[in-house]
């Protein structure tokens, strides 16, 4: 048999930024800033926005961090519900109106939620198709399910990041649900903007070691990079570029 070697795993150098509600001008002004510079998160704002305002009754938010997208819900006719792991503060989520869970039970009974969101989370569960089998089982009949996954995506939550899922295993996960509908979120020139600014930034703020000595150099591309940041946004607009190679995928569901 080979040999099996257990290393331990490689330190984070560029962690997600948490996500956070818009509260006051300056909670504003980065949630809306931040879909400039963001493509994953412009893209999931996009997708996320256009179906949650017609959500109603009672919603389960399932790995909802600090609820980033509960502002979009119409309150006076949703009752939300948001669970996660007592872990994701170790990532900067401190979430008062949260209730814990072990990642895989969902601790509500069988078709309890008229609608249940799940967005950048199923990449981060092992065993992916047992927690989705929980969200099948608290659905009522008829149940709207909206889900987002990363395709492009750097390895990240270190060391919880397990898949990335085609659109052929996302049928398969998916299977008991009577509706599917499995969208691309972005395209392959959004996917090469993406990483051209997650690598300017990171040669920009490097932390105080020999990769300082680089910025002057990053600071000199900064006009490229600009150049592919409006190449990436008028990607998405006018639907430019290949949607085999994305950002992420949306995930659409009717129990």
């Amino acid at each position: 048999m080979p040999e099996i070697i257990h290393t331990a795993a490689p330190r984070e150098g560029f962690q997600p930024v948490s996500n956070t509600p818009p509260t006051g001008f300056i909670g504003k002004l980065k949630y809306y800033g931040r879909m400039v510079l963001d493509l994953q998160f412009l893209t999931i704002v996009r997708d996320v926005r256009r179906e949650l305002p017609a959500y109603r009754g009672k919603l389960l938010d399932v790995g909802c961090g600090q609820s980033p997208y509960r502002f979009y819900l119409d309150e006076s006719k949703v009752n939300y519900h948001g669970i996660d792991i007592e872990g994701a503060t170790a990532f900067g989520y401190h979430n008062p109106d949260v209730t814990f869970f072990d990642g895989s039970n969902i601790p509500f009974g069988d078709r309890t939620f008229d609608a249940v969101i799940c967005t950048e989370v199923l990449e981060h569960v092992a065993d992916y198709q047992f927690l989705v089998n929980e969200i099948w089982r608290t659905c009522k009949p008829g149940a709207d399910v909206l889900v987002t996954i990363p395709w492009s995506a750097r390895y990240h939550y270190i060391p919880y990041d397990f898949f990335r899922y085609t659109p052929s295993t996302l049928r398969t996960m998916f299977a008991a649900f009577s509706t599917v509908r499995i969208s691309p979120r972005g395209n392959d020139l959004a996917v090469i903007g993406s990483k051209i600014i997650v690598a300017t930034v990171r040669g920009l703020f490097p932390g105080w070691n020999a990769r300082l000595l680089l910025v002057p150099i990053w600071i000199i591309f900064l006009p490229l990079v600009a150049f592919f940041i409006i190449l990436s946004h008028l990607s998405l607009w006018f639907g430019m570029g290949s949607t085999d190679d994305p950002l992420g995928y949306t995930i659409i569901l009717k129990k």
